[in-house]
């Protein structure tokens, strides 16, 4: 990819054709032939010195941002980066931490995590690594984490400050493998009713699922709330094995079709956990790609209901092509489309990425959030279920069954700015030290509720924390926000325990009107 850019090419596309039947014109007026020819005239011929990598980098984004808006390049350090969220797992010291005022906080230690064996716990501060200091410094969080990181077996120092101990604390961490997990949460919300949040589609999901539904049917669930607000997908085919959970062996999942990449259908292989008690998968507008895969599969062969919002309407399949040094290509191949035959994709017109970027805001100023009348569905966008044969639409995204809308009631120019100063996250780290021991010793979310219930001054001592950092109350905003802050204050507060997410979700979900609406609707069911 230097100085014989047109030779490098050749052989990329050598490589690639092995699992894609590529056309590769060459001769006297071919495209690949002026490329390398350009390249290897500035690079020579130029006035000026010239990075050749950078100049190759910023040829192919160049061809790639005249096309869809999800073809893309990625050198080798930012593929590493994205890759590493959804592989299931990297090298460092395994702990959940945070930046609180320019001091990395441990939430939680990975259990049986380096940290943890070595005597890390929940509260301590990392002041410093290899004896270079990370507090009080303004080093970036990128910065901090690529000093924790490193290969497997090594060796890392730290120096911790733990609350009601005066002195530095040193630890000799070895990193390990720490496992990446992509599911928020899974507990049981109601007697009866289980309930599931999934972050993305990532190498070890489907497992983090499967066993998550054999130890909520261990614990009575009959019904599955499904959540997929706010996943922005990951890999298809982790999607198709989640899907196949819910459905019957043969049933359809998804298909692909492109200009030349034919028709491919992913099935249900084999009989799946939750085949049979009630289904409800939670979708809004943040939900993309595979998350869309499974909620349209879902209402399409009418196994569940969806309800939300709708969905992003990422229905593009990219083909990773990746370069000797790392760096990649995502190029769109063909799209995906439901089992009634929906093409998940929404619109969009080559070359125009600020337009395609700014959708949700305008669905936001045209009140689809807010307003289900306001989305404008032609009959020339109607399917059918397999089933049932009921109407859903196409036209991008998948519109759910029941249309929640995005609640704003209890958000106040108080709320706003105690939110968006931190003010009301950081309030909830100091809880968390001053209780910690108690907190450690939460082992369950009845637990975890009964000590918050016993505190009845949480708000008001609140407010008076905000207002020391310079937020003076407004207390008619407080009134109508307080069911909104207190529900923030506890899951907060939840998530520094052992429950962790689990805390977190099981103390903001009644200010979240999709969840309620998910339980209300298998309650009503129990009823007919």
């Amino acid at each position: 990819m230097k100085k014989y850019l047109l030779f490098a090419l050749v052989a990329f596309l050598a490589v690639t054709s092995a699992s894609a039947q590529m056309r590769i014109r060459m001769g006297k007026n071919s495209p690949i032939e002026k490329l390398g020819r350009a390249e290897i005239a500035i690079a020579n011929l130029y006035v000026d010195s010239v990075d050749e990598n950078r100049l190759v980098e910023d040829a192919i984004r160049g061809m790639l941002e005249k096309l869809d808006p999800h073809s893309s390049y990625t050198t080798a350090k930012e593929t590493q980066a994205m890759n590493e969220s959804l592989n299931g797992s990297f090298d460092g010291i395994g702990v959940q931490f945070n930046m609180v005022d320019d001091s990395l906080l441990v939430i939680q230690p990975v259990v049986n995590g380096p940290s943890e064996k070595v005597g890390i716990i929940a509260g301590d501060r990392i002041v410093a690594v290899n004896d270079t200091a990370i507090a009080g410094v303004k080093m970036s969080k990128e910065e901090i984490m690529k000093r924790l990181r490193g290969p497997k077996g090594t060796i890392v120092n730290l120096t911790v400050v733990r609350r009601g101990i005066k002195d530095k604390l040193f630890f000799r961490v070895k990193r390990d493998k720490i496992p990446v997990t992509t599911m928020d949460a899974a507990y049981m919300i109601r007697p009866g009713i289980g309930y599931i949040r999934l972050g993305s589609f990532g190498m070890t999901s489907h497992k983090e699922v499967s066993v998550a539904m054999d130890s909520l049917k261990k614990k009575g669930m009959k019904d599955l709330i499904f959540d997929l607000q706010d996943n922005g997908g990951g890999y298809l085919q982790t999607a198709a094995k989640i899907a196949n959970e819910f459905l019957e062996k043969g049933d359809l999942i998804v298909y692909t079709n492109g200009r030349t990449a034919p028709r491919q259908e992913f099935r249900a292989e084999a009989n799946g956990r939750w085949r049979k008690g009630k289904l409800v998968v939670l979708t809004n507008e943040f939900s993309a790609s595979a998350a869309e895969i499974v909620s349209g599969a879902i209402q399409d062969q009418d196994r569940g209901v969806v309800v939300g919002r709708r969905t992003f309407g990422k229905g593009l399949v990219q083909r990773p092509l990746t370069f000797e040094d790392g760096s990649e290509i995502r190029l769109t191949i063909a799209h995906y489309y439901t089992p009634s035959g929906r093409c998940i994709q929404k619109p969009y017109k080559k070359g125009e990425r600020e337009d395609y970027a700014m959708d949700l805001d305008n669905r936001y100023k045209h009140g689809e959030f807010t307003n289900q009348d306001s989305i404008h569905l032609s009959d020339s966008l109607k399917y059918y279920t397999l089933r049932k044969h009921r109407v859903v639409y196409g036209g991008g995204g998948i519109m759910p069954d029941v249309f929640i809308p995005a609640d704003t009631t209890d958000v106040t120019k108080y709320f706003v700015e105690v939110s968006g100063r931190n003010i009301l996250y950081r309030y909830t780290i100091e809880y968390a030290d001053r209780h910690r021991e108690a907190l450690n010793a939460v082992k369950t979310i009845d637990e975890l509720q009964a000590l918050l219930d016993s505190d009845k001054t949480l708000v008001d001592d609140f407010v008076r924390y905000a207002a020391r950092k310079g937020v003076a109350p407004r207390y008619g905003d407080i009134a109508r926000s307080r069911r909104l802050i207190e529900a923030q204050l506890r899951a907060y507060i939840g998530r520094n325990t052992t429950l962790e997410d689990n805390g977190f979700y099981a103390n903001i979900y009644p200010v979240d009107n999709v969840i309620v609406r998910a339980i209300g609707i298998l309650k009503e069911d129990k009823n007919d």
